[in-house]
């Protein structure tokens, strides 16, 4: 039966694919005579539109460059589907607080629909949905705020993790089998993914021991890899039901197995519970104690799960990439890496710990984590929003319906915005106001309004300690062949916009 149905994909679907994009092409042509004034864009080739202007590993980059020709607000045809594209602070702006709740709606990419994913999530509800409204209040009241991370069992947690990254950091320098050498990302996520899973199940998920990696981030990477490779439903979306690249039948694989981690989870505190043990006072005792004040139900075990893989697919990658990164450009200019240090040892100096109320103290520090998110923004066009009804900006009318996406990377290297925006210059937040959290338009990596990223604020925590701990207890320097050479800043972009080559530093440890 799978060879049959193989073999009538292979036949069928291109069949199928040239007969819709013509008749979304005809209907192209018949908008385009009817006078709808959409914000203007590259020419869109018949059936394919304007996938080719794309350059699928870095379309954040060939879609700036089409900005700089078409303008900040711009129609890309991809396939049978509109995108309207924003690539300015104005027309961010435009996009992310004056037109926030007509563009609140999420565009789901057909993949996201493999186990029902997108009915259950967080990322992916309408902000309409009760349950959309229950999880975002539950997080924010109950993971997020900041009277709970900045309580003394949540410092002493983040803490505990980043002594003992630095802990394990210190044996790989000293193993002579790698040479001193840190795989960062991976190292970082592990640490990461602790800090949260050990808030939300009071437990450890991933193992540092393991050479730094995990199984579980490593499924975590294989879910936003699967999420983010070019789908042809989603071009076409009528051919969506034969999955024809079978990415959501992959995703369901990857699903599973995360699925299956979270309920071992579940099921044994449900066990615990029902044994009479004491309440560990985590975030999974709040779920499962949690009723709906609309209706007074619980969450179901598919929202749990979902919300659950929305926490950690988002909290893992996204941090561990940003301090990756800023590992990079410090190694890359050796004087900014110096002033960060210096001032971490005017900060710290012999304490034996790096306590979170330092970071305030730590202005170019801050300055580094914003500058390398301006760079290289994790998520360079955010998710997708979605029109719900037809509205106008800047004179342009947006359908209704249309895919609306900010390209946060083409505004961080605008050169109207920023001076040498190519340039890692952190001392250009020193003396300026701009921060992440979503009221400056020219940094808005987290998004904003209400679909602002929930997580921030623990993600503002977890990155400044965990970066700041790698910093002040080492001394950081590229293997030879890679200083001989230069750092591979090639990138490619699946959800997450990554390095392709991992970096590899080598760690000496500092005494105070």
């Amino acid at each position: 039966m799978e060879l049959l149905l193989s073999s009538l994909s292979f036949y069928y679907v291109p069949c199928v694919i040239l007969l819709v994009s013509f008749l979304s092409f005809l209907r192209h042509l018949l908008v385009a005579n009817s006078g709808r004034n959409l914000p203007p864009g590259p020419r869109p080739l018949p059936l394919i539109g304007n996938i080719l202007d794309l350059d699928g590993a870095q379309p954040h980059r060939s879609m700036a460059r089409l900005a700089e020709r078409h303008g900040p607000l711009m129609t890309l045809r991809l396939g049978g589907a509109v995108t309207i594209v924003a690539s300015s602070v104005d027309a961010a702006r435009d996009v992310l607080q004056r037109h926030d709740a007509a563009l609140s709606a999420r565009s789901a990419p057909d993949i996201v629909r493999a186990c029902a994913h997108d009915r259950f999530s967080m990322a992916w509800l309408p902000p309409s949905s009760p349950r959309w409204r229950a999880l975002r209040k539950v997080c924010s009241a109950e993971l997020f705020a900041p009277r709970l991370l900045g309580s003394q069992p949540q410092r002493h947690l983040r803490r505990e993790k980043a002594r003992r990254l630095v802990s394990h950091v210190a044996r790989l320098a000293a193993a002579a089998r790698v040479g001193g050498r840190v795989d960062v990302r991976r190292v970082v996520l592990t640490t990461l993914l602790n800090m949260l899973s050990s808030t939300v199940f009071s437990a450890d998920l991933a193992d540092l021991d393991n050479h730094g990696g995990s199984e579980f981030g490593d499924k975590l990477a294989e879910f936003a890899s699967s999420v983010g490779v070019p789908n042809m439903s989603d071009y076409f979306p009528v051919v969506a039901p034969l999955d024809p690249q079978r990415l959501r039948r992959r995703l369901a694989r990857v699903l599973s197995r995360l699925h299956a981690e979270f309920d071992e989870q579940i099921e044994r505190r449900m066990r615990e519970r029902a044994a009479g043990a004491p309440p560990k006072n985590d975030f999974l005792d709040v779920l499962l104690d949690y009723r709906s004040t609309e209706d007074g139900r619980e969450f179901d075990r598919q929202t749990l799960r979902s919300l659950l893989t929305d926490l950690f697919t988002a909290a893992g990658d996204t941090n561990a990439i940003t301090i990756e990164r800023a590992m990079t450009e410090l190694l890359r200019n050796p004087s900014s890496m110096a002033i960060a240090r210096e001032e971490l040892t005017q900060v710290i100096g012999t304490k034996p710990d790096l306590e979170e109320s330092d970071i305030s103290q730590l202005k170019y520090l801050k300055a580094v984590v914003k500058e390398t998110l301006r760079l290289h923004p994790p998520v360079p066009f955010l998710l997708p929003r979605q029109a719900e009804k037809s509205i106008e900006i800047g004179g342009y009318t947006v359908p209704k319906g249309a895919k609306v996406l900010v390209n946060v990377w083409a505004i961080g290297h605008d050169n109207v915005v920023w001076l040498d925006p190519d340039k890692f210059m952190p001392e250009r937040f020193l003396q300026s106001e701009v921060d992440f959290r979503g009221r400056h338009f020219e940094l808005t990596p987290f998004g904003s309004g209400r679909r602002i990223c929930p997580g921030l604020p623990l993600a503002d925590h977890m990155v400044h300690l965990t970066l700041a701990s790698l910093l002040h207890w080492f001394e950081w320097r590229l293997p030879p062949e890679v200083e001989k050479n230069g750092v591979d800043m090639a990138e490619k972009l699946g959800v997450i916009l990554q390095l392709v080559t991992p970096l590899q530093a080598i760690a000496t440890p500092i005494s105070y």
